[in-house]
């Protein structure tokens, strides 16, 4: 427990008055205080006294910092998690923020902010802050550059696995355009608000792919992953994310410049966005 007295003087100065006041009474008296008897008024007043007289610490002398008013300031709460600059955190799950469009980060910080990708971490430290705010941090992250490893985030899958899993990303099927058609013919994401889909771990695709199947992950409407997702069989949803996770990124997972074609679906993540 802490002193009651505030500085190391008032301390000695109170120690001295108790000193001073046993050796002045009576060998019996101070017996009995040893044996338990209680402080006796006078002592009380002195060291009340002491405290009082003492004077206050000087708030002023105490070192300031200044903290810096910069972005890189503000996003330490996020790269805590998400590994310097959002290069990603060391296992991969917690993906990478950096390089990633500025339209889809800002989005999905809105997402987080106002429940449709629930995380509640996510959410607590979002909380209030205004769509203006969220988009200097989608803006300062899509700036970042950071190595992105070139090896694969999972190992090769089986050859029918790859077979099956090249087909949809390539040609789609009935219900299900082709991944590339939204996420580039290098799958690295379409700026300003696609993101890539390499470099991620195997799990982390299952577990977005799912989120969206069962209703938990959502987006602006038209919510158009929602739809393609719950058209994915479960066979599909794993060939996809064992296959996706077993390639090279290329180019440092840059994102085209821009959509090059008309979108294959209504999808309100894009609204606005034409083929150049």
């Amino acid at each position: 427990m802490a002193s009651i007295f505030p500085g190391d003087t008032v301390r000695q100065g109170a120690a001295q008055l108790s000193a001073r006041a046993r050796e002045s009474r009576p060998l019996q008296a101070r017996r009995a205080t040893r044996a338990g008897a209680v402080m006796p008024l006078a002592l009380v007043l002195a060291a009340g006294l002491a405290t009082g007289l003492a004077p206050a610490p000087d708030a002023r002398a105490a070192p300031t910092h200044t903290v810096p008013d910069t972005m890189d300031q503000r996003a330490l709460a996020c790269t805590r998690c998400h590994g310097p600059q959002g290069g990603a955190s060391a296992e991969g799950y917690v993906p990478r923020l950096a390089g990633k469009p500025a339209g889809y980060l800002t989005a999905q910080l809105r997402h987080f902010r106002d429940g449709r990708r629930p995380h509640g971490a996510m959410a607590r430290l979002l909380h209030g802050l205004p769509d203006d705010y969220l988009a200097e941090f989608g803006t300062h992250f899509a700036a970042q550059r950071v190595p992105v490893p070139t090896t694969p985030a999972g190992p090769r899958p089986d050859a029918a696995t790859a077979e099956r899993a090249i087909a949809l990303v390539r040609q789609g099927r009935p219900g299900v355009p082709a991944c590339a058609a939204c996420h580039g013919d290098r799958l690295t994401g379409v700026a300003p608000s696609v993101p890539g889909l390499l470099g991620l771990p195997r799990d982390y695709l299952v577990a977005q792919l799912g989120g969206w199947r069962q209703g938990v992950r959502r987006a602006d409407a038209p919510d158009c992953m929602a739809k393609v997702a719950r058209a994915l069989t479960p066979g599909e949803v794993t060939a996809l994310a064992d296959w996706l996770a077993a390639q090279p990124v290329p180019d440092g997972g840059r994102a085209e410049d821009g959509p090059r074609r008309p979108w294959p679906l209504a999808c309100g993540g894009v609204a606005g966005e034409v083929a150049r």
